[in-house]
């Protein structure tokens, strides 16, 4: 059974292109051009740059992301952080600075509402003369 505890890194200066699939948390420095599924948190570092799309829990983003971003948990986006294309998050964090150019939707926290709710309003009731 291997550790899943471990952080994966991609250091500055190193280039990627293709898929990356993990149960580990993920550090990335370097540029990334394909897809990243995990289910651990990834922090893209200040020198980090992804273009494609990210699957996962938590994300902590200095760097640059392009692309589909979705996450069943936390999006943080430092002051440094550069941000374009669709997200779907359920928590969303932005420091002051950060630039967030994206399409956001928001799951999971959000409370659908159903006509049983409505029925909640009190009627207001004619007076008989």
């Amino acid at each position: 059974m291997s550790n899943i505890n471990q952080q994966n890194m991609i250091t500055q200066g190193t280039k990627l292109v293709g898929d990356i699939f993990s149960e580990g948390d993920f550090r990335i420095e370097g540029d990334i051009k394909g897809n990243i599924k995990t289910s651990g948190k990834i922090v893209v570092g200040k020198t980090g740059v992804i273009n494609g799309s990210l699957k996962g829990e938590n994300a902590d983003i200095e760097g640059s992301f392009s692309g589909k971003l979705k996450l069943s948990g936390m999006l943080t986006l430092r002051s440094s952080a550069y941000i374009e294309g669709d997200v779907e998050i359920a928590k969303l964090s932005v420091e002051p600075g950060a630039t967030f150019n994206a399409i956001c939707s928001m799951k999971g926290g959000v409370k659908e509402l159903n006509n049983s709710d409505e029925k909640t309003i009190p009627e207001k009731k004619e007076k008989s003369a």
